[in-house]
């Protein structure tokens, strides 16, 4: 290749800077008429012929869609939901000037584009360079070597419309759930080829270390020689083919246009999801004077992939299940143009979800297949069409323009004729025509087609003849739809471990990866996901993590912890199961911290006790082994015990946390290292018929007589506004005063509330320290409780315990012990750990608070508490957990305004809650339709029963 001519041309161009930012890319033939991505761009002339700034012509930058620079109009594509509503359809008109690429007499050069939105019909001084292009998301070219000047400038002129003339492409790509944009998107540049070229070429590398090439070549090959060489692309070492040679070459024949050739090569590591090894093959094509005239070179990986009916899908001989997600090409400051940056991001994003796949509608960027070629995540490669599809002479064309691009990739793995009916059947033999090795196999996402059943949104129970006692491979190619984070990861586990029961299962794909929302440039820059279209992340439009993140990162861990639970006979073993496909568990590691926690009396702050490594066995993939570590001295002093996983690169898989100690030996351990030597002066209890005071010297606690509610808490002359409770959550419970009392000794006044229903009695005990205890015991049929016939539901339980009033404006943020820093749902614990957290107040309304979008969200459900201090500047207090297991309820959440439906249960009354059962989230199936652990629960008290218990202690100190 005449790489000192390439340089003279950028040179002549200006771009110098476009060459060194390209001097390490993969494609170092390119000359970039236009940027790279969103953080790389170039500025050329623009007309836009409706909507903003139309009319004029003005500035744009390239790539880019031109909604987010500034021009046209904003449609999202559900736009006909709505009665009378039309789609934008300006049209754009691009100018840039270009000198002509110092060359060879005969070489050609040729224009390619990358991606445009929709229609483009290119001319280059005046003259059409070919046809018009249909299709938004595929690569095109023209040879524009006879419509160029010797000398002066080259004026390119591509004219865009946002809407085709082709209504199968309007129906495959422009009536979607998705935002519509217009504009050149992707990059454009040039390239100068000789006369005889490679035009395109297929290279198949096999997991056995056999090579098959099929190269297209242009102009008359004849005595013309190819050589091939392929070097490590880490090491860049050559490897060498069973014959010893660095280097194979063939002469090319006159008798066509395609040469394939076969070789194999020695100590070849294959590519595979948790190992993708990656190597480069270069392809010199020489004249017949044996001089190198063209070189291009191109990633891949040594890997095997088929397909077998009523099996599974294999890789390099394995059966592969996939982990993935549903990806967009999205960014909030481009639309659909993004960046090589971006593609990183994302990719490693996905990584660390635990996930190894990824399918979108179309085609993406071409750097973001780079990404999963080099982190190993295996990819559905779809041509577009969500519910319309293309007419058969244009998918055709395009599958074509897909496949010629994307073909070499090692990561993907299969082809996709469009989604949820999108497809043209007619057109579904040229997938393996244009893949004509690997012949990767063809699927119709949602459909049961081909062998292989890619049904969506499943219900837990899936259904006769497709999971249920099906006999098809299945696969849902979307599932567990994320709307406002709902259900990203809500009950994941449950549909997996049911699934992963049948051999035939090769995996799924969660719906989506981020909130689509773009940078409203006609609405002041404010962030738009159209309502509730395209709030469907488990990550935000920038990539903020949401609680699904954690949630599905945990469930999908390769490394699976058994239940465990810490005794005082646990001597450091514990359960693990490898869930790799690949990898011995003996080749990560795992390390464990020992933590104590103080309570607020102590400071509220943890401490590393011991930290050290835990012993991993040697166990391959789908085997449960021991694993284990020596307990430090100071383990028994800990309070949480702390485990991180490493996978064989160094990089963290998960971390899980155990308690030690549960709640009630936790606060009897801890309070009794503060409470010696503190003494409180006499307390008081008193009835006067309308109130009830206990009080001491620092804190006093008034109930009303008549409903044993807590009217009024003064801490000093403080105001504390816990109020309006202890009010019953799930059950019903009738005060009974003529059985309650009052006593008091010189340590304590007790006020124990006797009630009918839900709740046999409720003890209050106000020590001389100034220390509020509540003794609740519920749901005791044994000791009378259960008066009403419909005392509680013992059927369906969804939130099950006490609430009480506390004003959410004075509320500063909130310190706590227990699960964090995530808010959760029934369905949705785990990506949660035990620990001291910390949250200032925040009304982040998943999915919508754009403008302030703070993670963790503030208000919701908390599991596990020990203690919680609610912070306020005027009336803050702490309260601590004496029974297991309980959720506190801090305020609720704000619905998104839109939504048209709710999208999360109803919270209790109140604003504070103290909780045995919560509900699940819903994700897009409902409740009923997922798995046991999203179910509600069921309470059965019978007779000799101890019942339920909910035991808290409250501080309403001011020094505390």
């Amino acid at each position: 290749m005449k790489t000192h001519i390439i340089r003279r041309a950028l040179l002549a161009l200006g771009i110098c800077s476009a060459l060194n930012m390209q001097a390490q890319a993969p494609h170092p033939e390119r000359i970039y008429l236009s940027g790279t991505g969103t953080d790389y761009t170039r500025t050329w002339e623009f007309y836009c012929s409706k909507g903003q700034n139309s009319g004029k012509w003005k500035s744009i930058e390239v790539p880019s869609c031109w909604e987010l620079q500034g021009f046209g109009e904003y449609t999202y594509g559900r736009y006909y939901t709505i009665k009378g509503a039309k789609p934008s359809d300006e049209t754009g008109i691009y100018r840039y000037r270009f000198l002509t690429p110092d060359c060879g007499k005969n070489d050609r050069i040729k224009l390619f584009f990358d991606g445009v939105m929709t229609d483009a019909e290119v001319r280059v001084n005046g003259n059409p360079a070919g046809q018009i292009h249909q299709g938004a998301f595929y690569r095109f070219s023209y040879d524009i070597t006879s419509l160029l000047k010797a000398e002066g400038e080259n004026l390119l002129e591509v004219k865009v419309a946002k809407q085709s003339a082709n209504k199968s492409v309007n129906a495959a790509e422009r009536r979607a759930d998705w935002w519509l944009y217009g504009g050149i998107y992707r990059p454009v540049w040039l390239e100068v080829v000789p006369a005889v070229s490679m035009e395109h070429f297929i290279l198949d590398a096999r997991a056995d270390g056999s090579l098959r090439a099929s190269v297209r070549m242009a102009g008359n090959a004849e005595g013309h020689v190819l050589a091939v060489s392929i070097r490590g692309l880490k090491d860049g070492k050559p490897l060498r083919t069973l014959q010893g040679k660095e280097q194979i070459s063939c002469t090319l024949a006159s008798s066509g246009r395609e040469t394939e050739f076969t070789c194999k090569w020695s100590d070849v590591k294959v590519w595979n999801t948790e190992a993708p090894e990656l190597y480069v093959a270069r392809l010199e094509l020489k004249d017949r004077s044996g001089n190198v005239i063209q070189v291009r070179e191109e990633r891949i990986g040594f890997r095997t992939i088929e397909f077998f009916p009523q099996d599974g899908i294999y890789l390099n001989g394995t059966r592969l299940i996939v982990k993935g997600i549903n990806r967009h090409s999205f960014s909030v400051d481009g639309g659909r143009t993004t960046s090589a940056a971006m593609s990183r991001q994302d990719a490693l994003l996905i990584k660390e979800m635990n996930m190894n796949a990824v399918r979108s509608h179309y085609p993406p960027d071409e750097h973001f297949l780079d990404m999963c070629d080099s982190l190993g995540l295996v990819y559905i490669d779809e041509l577009s069409g969500w519910h319309g599809r293309y007419d058969t002479e244009t998918g055709a064309r395009l599958i074509r323009e897909m496949v010629e691009r994307d073909v070499n990739h090692p990561s993907v793995i299969l082809w996709s004729n469009g989604n949820e009916g999108g497809w043209n059947t007619d057109n579904d033999s040229l997938f393996c025509k244009y893949d004509k090795f690997q012949r990767r196999h063809v699927i119709h996402p949602w459909a049961d087609f081909d062998g292989l059943d890619t049904h969506h949104y499943p219900a837990y129970l899936t259904g006769v003849a497709r999971f249920t006692n099906g006999y098809k491979v299945f696969m849902p190619t979307e599932f567990m739809h994320a709307m406002y984070d709902q259900g990203g990861g809500a009950g994941l586990r449950d549909f997996w471990d049911r699934w992963m029961t049948n051999p035939m299962f090769a995996g799924g794909f969660i719906w989506v990866f981020c909130d689509e929302a773009p940078k409203r440039s006609d609405r002041g820059g404010v962030l738009d996901s159209d309502g509730s279209n395209a709030p469907d992340g488990v990550v935000g439009p920038r990539r903020e993590k949401e609680g699904s993140f954690y949630a599905i990162r945990s469930q999908w861990s390769p490394v699976q912890i058994k239940p465990l639970l810490i005794t005082e006979h646990f001597d450091g073993s514990f359960f693990v199961s490898n869930e790799y496909i690949y990898t011995n568990l003996k080749d990560c590691r795992m390390t464990y911290e020992v933590l104590s926690c103080d309570i607020p009396m102590q400071g509220a702050v943890s401490r590393i006790l011991a930290r050290g490594e835990v012993t991993l066995p040697a166990l391959s993939p789908g085997e449960t082994g021991k694993a284990r570590f020596s307990l430090p001295a100071s383990f028994a002093e800990g309070d949480v015990l702390k485990l991180e996983a490493f996978d064989r690169d160094g990089h963290c898989i998960c971390d899980w946390s155990f308690p030690i100690r549960l709640a009630n030996p936790y606060f009897q351990r801890h309070l009794a290292q503060v409470s010696t030597g503190l003494s409180g002066n006499t307390v008081s209890a008193r009835n006067n018929g309308k109130e009830i005071v206990l009080k001491s010297e620092k804190v006093s606690v008034t109930f009303d007589a008549a409903t044993g509610m807590i009217l009024r808490v003064l801490s000093g002359n403080t105001e504390i506004p816990l109020t309006n409770g202890p009010v019953a959550v799930g059950m019903k419970m009738l005060y009974q005063p003529a059985s309650s009392y009052v006593r008091q000794d010189s340590e304590e006044a007790v006020f124990c509330a006797r009630y009918k229903g839900g709740a046999d009695s409720i003890v209050w005990r106000l020590t001389s320290q100034g220390l509020l205890y509540m003794d609740a015991v519920l749901l005791n049929r044994a000791s009378g409780g259960g008066g009403f016939d419909d005392a509680f539901m013992d059927t369906e339980v969804y939130n099950l315990g006490l609430t009480f009033s506390y004003p959410e404006r004075i509320c500063k943020g909130m310190k706590w012990l227990g699960r964090g820093p995530y808010r959760v749902w029934k369905n949705r614990i785990p990506g949660t750990n035990y620990g001291i957290w910390h949250k200032d107040y925040n009304n982040t309304v998943t999915g919508e608070s754009y403008d302030n979008l703070v993670y963790p969200e503030f208000k919701g459900y908390h599991a596990n508490m020990y203690w919680a201090t609610f912070e306020s500047d005027t009336a803050p207090f702490t309260v601590y957990s004496r029974t297991d297991g309980i959720f506190y309820r801090v305020f609720t959440p704000e619905e998104p305004k839109g939504s048209a439906k709710r999208t999360m249960p109803e919270f209790p009354e109140g604003d504070i809650s103290f909780l045995l059962d919560i509900p699940a989230i819903c994700s897009f199936k409902p409740i009923e339709q997922q798995g046991p652990n999203s179910q509600p629960g069921n309470i059965r008290i019978k007779k000799g029963d101890e019942g339920l218990r909910l035991n808290l202690m409250f501080d309403f100190r001011k020094e505390n």
